[in-house]
């Protein structure tokens, strides 16, 4: 019997999206939420902090491989390498192309391990110039940039992916493979939306154009593809040639080929510290979501979605998606949306004798469809990247949950209905 009932897991969810819509921190709002929810759904102070404890001990190991990606992050941000992929990219695709360049480049940033609000914002001053020259909308290019950032983090060894894996007990490199026809089909739902709305929204004004990065030395796009390339080759040694190199190991050391390639060694420590930084929010609210995850994964809120599907008639892989949805919905992010599904449901979906790749692919695909609603940080970040006002970026979010749902569908085609994996 769980320790706790269906109504204590949802006021733990209630509670920590009142919490964050309050502006409390993400990881204080779900640490709060499991406490309340625990308590409220029968279990004792004692069980509660003990369920807790359990959940974000089980959160730990991609905690620590998240750590290391800060490395492989920073170089990229921090030598300018992020920047001349996302120039190089664009430049070769051309302004006739704009919108279909912007999704590429933000896609590409996202896939070799960039945050996607960090990819967003890195590619938003060339896609403001770009809106400017070529009289795109403000939103389309926004749209773009969003459509291609999703279709990257499925594919990406960024938290989200590595959560997945680290719950299913996957290899990362699995799991990115898994995601990039799913992937490849939101980069082109993303592209034919944004160039149906190209003209929908307002414009972009040449005062508001910033070229004053492109003064900036940058290195060569040889150079700059070198840390993903590592990163990416030493995680691919386990599915070729069954030599495996944990993610904790391969990001750190592809960081450092980077750096080495574009002759920038001695700022190592420096470009690691900035990506540490980056990540340690993260990390932190990973935490929290693991008490919220402990608190979910022992209440009967599984019994009533599983009971929901079977009443429906739906099959069981179907939970898998429709997990990643809900847990995204009430996080307002991919990361934390795919680490309490794949936390809670990881058990139930291979009892239920769904593929463990195939559930982690499908819950990491499904936590792109709500991930951005506005109690969660990425949806404040995109805005203020472009400049875009509260009211135009909240009519965007029925777009972005297109291309998630164009990534869930075909997720779900591949690893549930025909069952690929």
């Amino acid at each position: 019997m769980e320790l706790v009932s269906t109504l204590g897991a949802i006021v733990a969810l209630a509670v920590a999206i009142g919490l964050i819509l309050k502006k409390v921190s993400p990881t204080y709002g779900m640490v709060a939420g499991a406490l309340i929810g625990g308590l409220i759904g029968g279990a004792d102070l004692v069980q509660t902090v003990e369920l807790m404890m359990g959940g974000a001990k089980n959160i730990i190991p991609a905690v620590l491989r998240i750590l290391a990606a800060g490395v492989l992050a920073g170089v990229l941000i921090e030598s300018g390498g992020a920047a001349r992929i996302a120039d190089t990219i664009v430049g070769k695709l051309g302004e006739v192309r704009a919108l279909l360049a912007l999704a590429v480049a933000t896609m590409i940033l996202t896939s070799v391990g960039v945050f996607v609000d960090v990819a967003v914002i890195t590619v938003a001053p060339i896609a403001l110039l770009i809106a400017e020259r070529a009289n795109i909308s403000r939103f389309a290019v926004l749209l773009a940039m969003i459509g291609g950032g999703k279709a990257g983090n499925v594919m990406s060894p960024n938290p989200n992916t590595i959560a997945a894996a680290d719950a299913f007990h996957q290899s990362l490199t699995s799991v990115m493979m898994g995601g990039v026809i799913p992937g490849l089909v939101g980069l082109l739902v993303a592209y034919l939306l944004a160039r149906r709305l190209s003209n929908f929204g307002s414009a972009v004004h040449a005062s508001e154009v910033h070229d004053k990065d492109h003064n900036k030395v940058l290195p060569s796009f040889g150079a700059a593809i070198v840390a993903p390339s590592v990163a990416i080759g030493l995680l691919a040694l386990r599915p070729l040639f069954d030599i495996k190199v944990d993610p904790l190991i391969a990001l750190p050391v592809g960081g450092i080929a980077g750096t080495l390639a574009m002759g920038k060694i001695r700022q190592l420590n420096q470009f690691s510290t900035a990506g540490l930084q980056r990540m340690l929010p993260v990390a932190v609210m990973l935490l929290g979501t693991g008490t919220l995850a402990g608190i979910v994964a022992n209440s009967e809120l599984k019994t009533v979605l599983i009971d929901g599907i079977a009443n429906l008639g739906l099959p069981a892989y179907v939970l898998a998606p429709v997990a990643g949805i809900l847990m995204s919905m009430a996080t307002a992010s991919t990361t934390a949306g795919t680490a309490v599904a794949s936390q809670v449901f990881a058990a139930t979906l291979t009892t239920l004798g769904v593929a463990p790749l195939g559930s982690a692919v499908m819950i990491h695909s499904g936590a792109t469809v709500l991930d951005s609603l506005p109690h969660g940080s990425f949806f404040h970040s995109t805005a203020g990247a472009v400049g875009m006002q509260m009211k135009e970026r909240l009519k965007m979010i029925p777009y972005e949950a297109a291309i998630g749902m164009g990534i869930t569908i075909t997720a779900t085609l591949i690893y549930g209905v025909f069952n690929l994996g």
